[in-house]
């Protein structure tokens, strides 16, 4: 019956998964973030880099937003879709914050790009372990039984939820950095006003 239930969530999953697969979506990101560390020399240059991540962002968000509003879900059906939601919120925090962090002159562009080297590596290792999952609860996996298939969307569910904190972590650090050097020159009024509240809360 749980087996049913996997197959409704990602039959549900898989319709949107054949035309926007959540894996595909990060790896995008992951590849245009690699181009970016690559062959952002200048400032401009980043920017303009960076706007092909963006682009794939927004079309994954709407994917990501209507996951969202699938209620009723099982305890374990619910576990498979808030690991794929956390892949877009890890995306989310890097698209966002790095935006910021290529308008704040506390960076050198190679300062820029080791961040989103940092990123990118943090997404390829989450995104690999959805990977993973989207393996497990596919009806094709048939060596493995319910009890087997649950434990591994809960050992999932959990590295992903770590990537998550983890990502959070290394976005407040770096922002620290930004904090650190601005309070030299006296210049934190701006580094608040640029990262929002949530630095605040961090400071």
């Amino acid at each position: 019956m749980l087996l049913c239930l996997y197959m409704l969530l990602t039959g549900r999953a898989s319709a949107q998964w054949a035309v926007i697969d959540p894996t595909n979506l990060a790896q995008g990101i992951i590849n245009t973030t690699k181009q970016i560390v690559e062959t952002s020399t200048t400032a401009k240059n980043m920017v303009s880099n960076f706007q092909e991540t963006v682009k794939i962002y927004k079309q994954g968000k709407e994917y990501y937003d209507d996951l969202k509003s699938v209620k009723n879900l099982v305890k374990d059906a619910r576990k498979v879709q808030q690991t794929i939601l956390m892949i877009g919120e890890i995306s989310d925090i890097y698209v966002n914050n790095f935006q910021k962090m290529m308008q704040d002159k506390n960076y050198t562009v190679e300062e820029l790009g080791a961040i989103a080297f940092g990123y990118t590596k943090l997404l390829e290792e989450s995104n690999g372990i959805l990977t993973e999952m989207k393996g497990v609860v596919n009806i094709s996996t048939l060596s493995m039984n319910d009890k087997e298939r649950m434990d591994v969307v809960d050992r999932c569910y959990n590295s992903v939820k770590q990537y998550r904190n983890l990502v959070n972590y290394y976005t407040q650090k770096n922002i620290s950095v930004s904090y650190l050097r601005a309070k030299k020159k006296n210049d934190t009024d701006r580094v608040m006003a640029l990262y929002g509240s949530a630095s605040e809360r961090y400071w």
